[in-house]
């Protein structure tokens, strides 16, 4: 059974840093492509970043450029999402997601396993 479990959000003053987790079981972790997404109250999820299977291609949405890092470690099965410069805007439920295709995309619908997700809060 496949579980990706997230984790390490929170409540963070704007200007602050988080890093949130997801590790995931059931998988052979190093094919997948790993993302992240996130939903903000009354928005449709959006794409926030992706890694590919080996950990040297990434992709990110504009929005996050420069501020957010994504990185994996296969040894783990996990995948991290650093996020420094938060503002409040970054208000959402984040979500992992993992892709059996291997590639870093922020097409939603081609992953294929999602996590439940954690909250991250930003303080204004």
């Amino acid at each position: 059974q496949v579980q990706l479990v997230e984790s390490g959000g929170g409540l963070v003053q704007a200007g602050g840093s988080l890093r949130v987790s997801c590790a995931a079981s059931g998988v052979t972790f190093r094919w997948y492509a790993m993302g992240w997404f996130r939903q903000a109250p009354g928005k449709e999820r959006e794409f926030v970043a992706a890694v590919a299977w080996s950990g040297d291609s990434t992709y990110y949405a504009d929005s996050v450029k420069g501020r957010f890092t994504i990185s994996r470690d296969n040894a783990k099965n996990t995948v991290y999402l650093q996020m420094n410069s938060l503002k409040f805007e970054d208000t959402a439920v984040y979500y992992c997601a993992a892709d059996r295709f291997g590639r870093a995309h922020g097409r939603a619908h081609e992953y294929d396993y999602w996590g439940q997700g954690t909250q991250v809060t930003v303080s204004s």
